[in-house]
């Protein structure tokens, strides 16, 4: 077998920019280039998913990126399929790099007669030959006891906090860490305790899915800088009226950081004419032409630290250093202050 000399990436339609992003951090960081094999990840007539890979990848540590965002099947299948054709390529070892991972809501049965559909995700990958999963902020964290394979997820409450000492610098003293369910704490609390900040609690109360009845503040927002912590913001309808609550409650001010703008249907309309100062939103999923030009929607990158990431499952090192300020800081040094 051929010694593997340099770790190879590979990407799906999902999100080609990150990938790219990636690929370029790891040329500096590697000081050669390391650039996206070359395949095409087609569609048949039929919409049958068809990939090829036009370079020789036998013994290579391969790390296919891509997200299962909308339309999570179809990206979901271009992994799979992806996976299949390296594996019967020969490729040493594969690893997915999924900075979103779709279906990671369905991870319990909260009804009868419902599917567990995060788990039934986690067989098919590991049966299609992915060795290691790297993700982000995955929706609850016992999803990675779904795999029988090692699963890196990635926080980025570090980046986040790197994010907001930049842009609040001077006024940290009125920041206040909003929790808009008491289901996100443990997330909320990381993030405040990070940047040093109190931390407020949202409650609110579902009539039925879909429509919020009721939300009532638990903590005194008087005077305060308020950023709402989560993970996923979809159609952001209770991103939205957390943001007006706070407000009535006396916010001064409404930021909110979520990890993955899902953002469907009305949620950038929504977020343009809500008294939000600001949404930050990561780019685990590609962002669309509409939330790019959203006012108030800015976009934070994450190819630094899934870049350093890979380097560090290349090279057999720790990935949880990543986790710390410490280690984070120098990745992104320089990027926040051009944002």
């Amino acid at each position: 077998m051929p010694q593997i000399i340099e770790p190879k990436l590979i990407s799906g339609n999902a999100n080609l920019p990150l990938a790219s992003a990636i690929a370029r951090r790891m040329s500096m960081h590697r000081g050669m280039n390391v650039g996206l094999v070359d395949a095409r990840v087609e569609r048949f007539n039929d919409q049958e998913v068809f990939v090829e890979v036009f370079e020789n990848v036998r013994g290579e540590d391969m790390f296919i990126i891509q997200s299962t965002s909308n339309p999570a099947n179809d990206h979901l299948m271009e992994l799979l399929i992806m996976s299949d054709a390296l594996r019967r390529s020969s490729a040493s070892r594969i690893t997915a790099v999924i900075p979103y991972f779709g279906y990671a809501r369905q991870d319990r049965r909260a009804k009868a007669r419902t599917p567990i559909s995060a788990k039934l995700v986690a067989n098919m990958i590991v049966e299609a030959g992915i060795e290691r999963v790297l993700t982000m902020d995955l929706h609850a964290a016992q999803i990675q006891g779904f795999f029988d394979i090692p699963v890196d997820n990635l926080y980025a409450s570090p980046v986040f906090a790197l994010d907001i000492k930049h842009q609040f610098k001077g006024n940290m003293d009125d920041i206040m860490v909003v929790s808009p369910d008491v289901g996100g704490v443990a997330r909320a609390r990381e993030l405040a305790k990070r940047i040093g900040a109190p931390l407020s609690i949202v409650d609110k109360r579902r009539e039925k899915a879909g429509e919020v009845a009721e939300m009532t503040v638990i903590g005194d927002v008087t005077g305060k800088k308020c950023i709402i912590v989560d993970d996923i913001c979809d159609t952001a309808g209770t991103l939205c009226k957390a943001a007006e609550v706070l407000t009535k409650a006396g916010a001064t001010e409404v930021h909110s950081y979520i990890t993955h703008g899902v953002l469907s249907g009305p949620a950038v309309e929504r977020i343009t004419n809500s008294v939000m100062k600001s949404l930050v939103i990561t780019d685990s999923i590609a962002p669309t032409e509409a939330v790019k030009a959203a006012k108030n929607i800015r976009i934070v990158p994450t190819a630094p630290v899934f870049a350093q990431a890979i380097l560090n499952i290349w090279n057999g090192t720790s990935v949880s250093s990543l986790f710390e300020t410490e280690t984070l800081e120098p990745v992104y040094e320089g990027i926040f202050a051009g944002i």
